[in-house]
């Protein structure tokens, strides 16, 4: 984890990060990336009823990962249910109030993704940071920081960055804007939009919550691409599970200081790195809950159970717990909305057929997967093929990324 320290500073600069020029090895892995894009978008394409749990759970991953950066540390049950618009059972206070922000600025960036009169100005900025981290006033969410500040490595102690001079935040930041604002129908929306979130955290304009602003500001711009929903594009849960190699490459690109002179080039290819990855991992994701729905719904008709049942049951097989109000929340604002008491009389069947098991009580109450359910996402996974985790740049000089 990385703690911000404010201090005085004095520091000239006149531009922001420029990107480099695409040469033949970041062209050949976007031209990857596009390939994996048209698969997704064709395989959400057509209405699937678990696509709604797997775009919840998703973006459940995203706020996870994205906190954990921070020092945030929750399990995906809890990420879940703050996805769902819930309260987490587990997670501490703070923590609890950390993800819920999350989950409002990015629920409000799915939100601009279709605005015709959208564009991007420090306001906006300054709105999306007050919505991840009102509940710490000390930290003045959406407000510049008050001076300059400096990035220390709580594991070695060490100070990694060092911020520009606060008097020249508002006109980077602005530059950065007019940057996003300017259409580019040459350049593809993920390079945009990681050059956005290098600026954004280079710049560190705010006192805390540097590294999620800049997260969500990269979803934004993919947001804005309408191609594919951000939840299966974004690449929060791959830096979530690679902290020290991410802040490693920032590192590298940084060099300790506000130097937007040096090359980005490494930083780049990591987040090219990462969109390969993580689109792989995404699409892995949607062929199992393609099989999974399908015994599922084998097995319901068999039973003879209700049909909307098959959301609890598939959230269960997945390996995650069940709860009367995340499993309501799945049919908030449809025409088969349900009740408390519906819901707890469906668990309660689920229970009764050797399906789920209870654990806990009253509004600790959660359900979870027993044997047969058990059975099902082992046969599943285990069709699974071996991953290709090799590095896109190996064949250049420089290569990044984990291995």
């Amino acid at each position: 984890m990385l703690a911000c320290i404010l201090q005085g500073g004095n520091r000239l600069s006149d531009m922001i990060y420029e990107v480099p020029a695409l040469e033949e090895p970041e062209l050949r892995v976007l031209a990857s990336i596009q390939d994996l894009r048209v698969k997704l978008r064709h395989q959400m394409h057509e209405p699937r009823r678990w696509a709604g749990s797997l775009r919840r759970v998703s973006l459940a991953r995203a706020i996870q990962g994205s906190n954990s950066i921070e020092g945030y540390q929750a399990g995906l049950d809890d990420a879940v249910d703050v996805a769902a618009g819930e309260e987490p059972l587990d997670a501490p206070e703070e923590t609890r109030l950390a993800l819920r922000g999350y989950r409002e600025a990015m629920t409000y960036v799915l939100q601009l993704a279709g605005e015709d009169d959208f564009a991007y100005s420090s306001r906006l900025i300054k709105s999306l940071h007050y919505m991840m981290t009102s509940y710490a006033l000390a930290n003045r969410p959406g407000l510049w920081r008050a001076g300059s500040i400096y990035v220390r490595d709580d594991e070695t102690g060490e100070v990694v960055h060092e911020g520009p001079d606060i008097d020249e935040v508002p006109g980077l930041v602005a530059e950065l804007v007019d940057e996003l604002n300017e259409p580019r129908e040459d350049r593809d929306r993920i390079v945009t939009a990681a050059m956005a979130h290098l600026n954004l955290v280079m710049i560190h304009p705010f006192r805390d919550g540097n590294g999620r602003m800049a997260r969500c500001l990269q979803s934004l711009v993919l947001a804005r691409d309408g191609v594919l929903s951000p939840v299966f594009m974004s690449v929060e849960e791959y830096l979530g599970r690679n902290t020290r190699s991410y802040h490693d490459v920032l590192g590298v690109v940084g060099g300790g200081s506000w130097q937007p002179d040096r090359d980005a080039r490494p930083w780049l290819r990591y987040m090219l790195t990462a969109h390969l990855r993580q689109g792989r991992t995404i699409l892995r994701r949607i062929d199992e809950s393609e099989r999974m729905w399908s015994e599922l719904e084998r097995l319901v008709a068999r039973r003879r159970l209700p049909e909307r049942t098959i959301m609890a049951l598939f959230d269960a097989t997945v390996g995650l717990r069940v709860r009367n109000a995340t499993y309501r929340s799945y049919y908030e604002d449809t025409p088969d909305e349900i009740t408390d008491v519906t819901a707890g009389r469906d668990l309660r069947g689920l229970v009764e057929a050797g399906l789920l098991e209870p654990r806990g009580q009253k509004r600790g109450r959660v359900y979870v997967a027993r044997d047969e359910l058990i059975d099902i996402r082992r046969r599943v996974t285990a069709l699974r093929t071996g991953r290709d985790d090799s590095d896109p740049f190996a064949a250049t000089a420089d290569r990044v990324g984990p291995r």
